[in-house]
């Protein structure tokens, strides 16, 4: 069987009858020690008594035991969603596994899948001809520059003007810097 989620087609693994049964006997093996523990300290009666009691209360015990045994395997879940997430699982596959979708494994694992932080602004100097020029990466990753000549001159990249890399705007706050150097700075 496979599941469609916005786009991402994932198989969702069907167990067989055999895998079904080895599965409920793994639990009932698992939960009647759990089971047993509850019922005595409800009643004071050991362990091995759980079963002579009242099969209402019994039943009760059992029905205690199955939501602690509910309540890790969700735990254990939201850590098996976070570890996929640590290794690059988004919402929408954690979703398609768990055949809900991208909003319902976002609810469910709110903290499983992190985003990667925006890039931080990175600057750079330049220092030619007497003046300075300060380089700019804006998180969106284009380049800009301002700059001061060494005759006083401001001068800007321009509004809106963003640069492929960084040695395209040094390339453009160079050319600024030199048709601003002082006379007695990089000329004849």
């Amino acid at each position: 069987m496979s599941v469609v989620n916005y786009g991402c087609r994932v198989m969702v693994p069907e167990i067989t009858q055999e895998e079904q049964v080895e599965l409920d006997k793994a639990l009932y093996d698992a939960l009647n020690p759990l089971a047993s523990a509850i019922r005595s300290r409800q009643t004071g009666l050991p362990e091995d008594r759980m079963w002579d009691a009242d099969p209402v209360a019994v039943a009760l015990s059992v029905l205690a035991a199955w939501k602690a045994v509910d309540a890790e395997v969700r735990r254990l879940t939201a850590h098996a969603a976070a570890t996929a997430g640590s290794y690059g699982a988004s919402y929408e596959q954690l979703g398609a596994v768990w055949g809900i979708t991208r909003q319902g494994a976002r609810k469910k694992w709110p903290d499983a899948v992190t985003r990667p932080a925006p890039p931080a602004a990175r600057t750079s100097n330049l220092e030619i001809f007497g003046g300075t020029a300060e380089l700019a990466q804006a998180p969106s990753g284009g380049w800009s520059w301002t700059g001061e000549g060494a005759d006083g001159a401001s001068g800007t990249a321009g509004e809106g003007v963003s640069y492929a890399t960084a040695e395209e705007a040094a390339a453009h706050a160079g050319a600024f810097l030199k048709e601003h150097a002082s006379d007695s700075v990089g000329r004849p």
